[in-house]
């Protein structure tokens, strides 16, 4: 869902598991379920990698609703994904993570719950589902759920039996009565609005972090939690591998549920401070390993996307010897853009990026793991936002882009177009978008006063409905993802921009992601080196270093649309070795030709990439 991105309300800041990975060794299907004993997920002996085998994994996220539709009813679903799925093996993923498909009234795009234990109408139903899940084990890739367990749909029926004050299940929310004719407390909603909304019914209001569909669970009940473990026992029983779990650090909130701060931003309270990170969520999710992910060693991937979260708090969530998650999303870099909000985008400074970025790789070196990604649901296509999405530069910025962020240490995870250049998309009027983020946000500002021109810009460049435009297969009307009406219009550029013409294009950006993943699964520096950052207060290009054993690699990003000229004398570059002796080193990756070497100098060519390669 990604609350992260965002500005926190009020002004804060906000069975068929037993094939192994490719790319994985024999000794990690030695250690799969049925062949004996592994240590607990997230572990790391030294000199035993096998037992964290997503550290060589690359992730794919599928958007079912946008991926490929079997049926022509204009909204992609599980049989379509089935189809597609030599496209995800052909690039050389390792996982697919699969956003929501539950029974859902679709409020919030499937983030808002109403059967846990089903699939909608919509994507299919669970025959479609293990006819996926089968195929995906089948090409030796393994699949994670979304799992939204904050909140449920309105129309769950959990939340609709505990609309009886009476009733047994009343607890399993955050029921409150009103505070002097108005809400409880003062908090606002991530997507506009109130925290809370009042029930006729029984007389009290009910908390609601997002939409008023998405009332939030109450954690602090064993009861909740216990009907949440049984559910993802439920689903791992079933063969899943894993969970990426959404705003999972906002399960715990102060039960005295105080106001927030008052920031003068508008009328909300940051209610931030009693729910980001709240005092029981470690207790939580290591009951929650204890209850459901420790019992299946070795084979689980478990992914925390946590709004706001700090490194320091990163590192206890992913620290093996607390048994918590394997990783968290964090999205301290996706925010770099954002001036008074999400939706005042401002340019991105590479220097900034470079600091927070390192900052996260220095934090989680000797602790923890780092989830690597530009795009997601929820984010802008990163090719317009960080990169030159015209038809002269995005290729290359695209592949530049990739190469940077494959290179550094973490998991790399790859969204549905990503590996396309897919761009966002000519949104014209409010009538254009779908997202409720974007809906509520344009008329909230309309109300104080704001023009529609004045508000149109910002949801074009950071609307999510950016993300979530169909796949773009092929050149033909819709792009080949429906036979139908698209429910929402495929990008216009889909012409040019497709699988079909990419598979035919060795210099395109698939092939570039083939082979930045193909690197990952065969160059153990990629994996396990060190990381050195160089050149941090150059704005122009980025610069590092990946060391393990005898081997260093060198990665060098030119983010500008100019050609940059790189010192290698070591002087000024951030480390003791710097850029010197890199003269005539191995070119092992590159995005592109490159311009002739000046003396002492490297000449890199608008959004070109390198990586470069020494051993000894």
């Amino acid at each position: 869902m990604g609350p992260e991105s965002r500005t926190a309300p009020g002004g804060g800041t906000a069975s068929g598991g037993e094939t192994a990975p490719r790319g994985a060794t024999a000794a990690d299907h030695e250690a799969a379920p049925g062949h004996g004993a592994a240590p607990a997920p997230g572990s790391d002996t030294p000199g035993d990698v096998n037992a964290a085998w997503w550290k060589s994994a690359v992730v794919y996220q599928v958007y079912p609703r946008s991926f490929a539709d079997s049926d022509g009813d204009g909204i992609g679903d599980l049989d379509g994904i089935t189809g597609r799925l030599d496209h995800i093996a052909d690039l050389g993923a390792d996982v697919i993570w699969l956003s929501p498909v539950y029974p859902s009234p679709q409020a919030d795009n499937g983030y808002d719950i109403s059967d846990y234990q089903d699939i909608d109408p919509v994507f299919g139903d669970l025959a479609a589902f293990d006819r996926l899940l089968a195929a995906v084990h089948g090409r030796g890739m393994k699949l994670i759920m979304d799992l939204v367990v904050n909140h449920t749909s309105d129309a769950h029926r959990w939340f609709q039996e505990s609309r009886d004050p009476a009733g047994p299940k009343r607890d399993w929310y955050w029921w409150r009565p009103p505070r002097e004719g108005r809400e409880p407390n003062n908090w606002g909603s991530f997507f506009s609005g109130p925290a809370w909304t009042y029930d006729e019914r029984s007389g009290e209001y009910y908390l609601h972090l997002f939409a008023p569909g998405q009332p939030d669970l109450n954690w602090e009940n064993p009861e909740v939690r216990q009907a949440v473990y049984a559910m993802m026992r439920w689903w791992l029983e079933r063969g899943v591998d894993g969970f990426r779990m959404d705003v999972v650090n906002l399960l715990s909130k102060d039960p005295a549920l105080p106001d927030g701060a008052l920031t003068g931003d508008g009328p909300y309270g940051d209610g931030s401070p009693h729910y980001v990170c709240g005092p029981r969520i470690h207790d939580y999710l290591q009951e929650m390993h204890r209850e459901v992910l420790g019992l299946y060693p070795g084979r689980l991937l478990s992914v925390g996307e946590m709004p706001g979260v700090t490194v320091e708090q990163a590192r206890l969530f992913t620290d093996p010897r607390r048994a918590e998650l394997d990783m968290v999303f964090q999205f301290e870099h996706v925010g770099l853009d954002h001036g008074r909000g999400k939706f005042d985008p401002r340019p991105l400074r590479l220097t900034d990026l470079k600091a927070s970025l390192g900052r996260w790789q220095e934090g989680l070196a000797d602790v923890g793991w780092n989830s690597l990604y530009w795009n997601n649901h929820d984010q802008p296509r990163v090719v317009s936002r960080f990169g030159d999405d015209g038809p002269r530069h995005r290729t290359r910025s695209a592949t530049m882009l990739a190469t940077v962020l494959h290179l550094h240490r973490g998991t790399p995870y790859v969204y549905q177009g990503e590996e396309l250049g897919m761009a966002n998309a000519p949104f014209r009027t409010i009538e254009d978008f779908r997202d409720i983020e974007s809906l509520h946000h344009y008329a909230e500002a309309l109300r104080a006063g704001a023009r529609p021109e004045d508000v149109l810009p910002g949801l074009r460049a950071m609307g999510r409905d950016n993300a979530r435009t169909p796949m773009q297969w092929d050149a033909s009307p819709h792009a080949g993802f429906t036979t139908g009406t698209p429910w929402l219009p495929v990008n216009p550029d889909h012409v040019v921009v497709n699988a079909e013409a990419a598979r035919a294009d060795p210099d395109s950006v698939h092939h570039h992601y083939r082979r930045l993943i193909a690197l990952r699964h065969t160059e153990p520096a990629v994996v396990h080196g060190e990381f050195q950052m160089l050149l941090p207060q150059d704005e122009r290009v980025y610069a590092f270093t990946r060391r393990h054993g005898p081997t260093t690699l060198l990665v060098l990003g030119n983010f500008t649309g100019e050609t940059v000229s790189v010192d290698l004398s070591g002087a000024g570059t951030g480390g003791a070795d710097g850029l010197a002796g890199w003269e005539g080193a191995e070119l092992l990756l590159a995005n592109g030709p490159s311009l002739p070497a000046e003396p002492g100098r490297l000449v890199l060519a608008p959004w070109e990439a390198r990586v470069h390669r020494r051993v000894g």
